[in-house]
């Protein structure tokens, strides 16, 4: 497919996992991309790599002139860059809740703030944040990850209100739990990683973690011209964690009240 073929993509956080999946995925359908990432040495051939942290206002108007310059612009703007921990609201202290969300929410204000010039010049221009299903759905251990992608979403919305008389459209996607290194990293934090995982894949209704080429075609099609009409929107891909409420395997499925 080259339906996205002559756009210009700039992907956060793009070196591994739902990010790398999505920067593979433009350019297999004919967009040309650049990562942005903390370490962006490992990525594909075709794509730009380009060294920048979120979290450094300096190092990301840097890295998306630089993104801009070598693609010839910007049309389509991937925030997916950010971080996370584990705990409840008196695990975290206050300096690891100011880098999550300094990551997670003011990662996604700088790169916007960067590119909206050029995306202002592009006649597809389009805003996909990478969000979660924590914004929406109670989890446990996850209070101050889900604080920081409740923010993402009230700002996904707010932005796509203030950008859509630009032509700018704004959306974003709430996975469930994706099968990342970044997932497999919190993992190996549990005192039985094994136990963890199969408990993760119990709450997803479908059975399986969600991948990444999953949640990447989710963020392909709403930056795509085919999404032309849709701005403001949560894509969920989340296996049906957010909206089911099925029986756990082996029992009945009978119809009660």
């Amino acid at each position: 497919m080259t339906d996205l073929s002559g756009l210009r993509a700039v992907v956060t956080g793009g070196a591994c996992g739902i990010g790398r999946a999505t920067a593979d995925m433009l350019t297999r359908r004919g967009a040309h991309a650049a990562v942005l990432d903390l370490d962006p040495s490992g990525v594909d051939e075709g794509l730009i790599a380009v060294k920048a942290d979120v979290g450094d206002d300096a190092q990301v108007r840097a890295a998306v002139a630089e993104a801009a310059s070598r693609l010839g612009g910007i049309d389509v703007l991937v925030n997916n860059a950010g971080i996370s921990v584990i705990g409840t609201v008196e695990d975290n202290d206050d300096e690891q809740w100011r880098q999550v969300l300094d990551v997670n929410v003011l990662g996604i204000v700088r790169t916007t703030r960067a590119a909206l010039p050029h995306l202002r010049a592009s006649t597809h221009a389009s805003i996909v944040n990478t969000c979660s299903v924590a914004a929406i759905a109670g989890l446990p251990q996850r209070a101050l990850y889900s604080a920081s992608k409740g923010a993402v979403l009230s700002l996904t919305l707010a932005m796509a209100a203030d950008h859509v008389r630009e032509g700018i459209r704004v959306n974003c996607v709430t996975p469930g739990t994706a099968d990342t290194p970044w997932v497999s990293r919190l993992l190996e934090t549990a005192e039985d990683p094994e136990a963890e995982r199969a408990a993760l894949i119990a709450r997803q209704p479908m059975g399986r973690l969600v991948t990444a080429e999953e949640v990447a075609a989710a963020i392909v099609y709403l930056a795509s011209p085919a999404a032309a009409s849709v701005t403001g929107t949560a894509l969920a891909v989340d296996g049906g964690i957010a909206g089911l409420r099925v029986r756990p395997p082996g029992s009945s499925d009978a119809r009660l009240l």
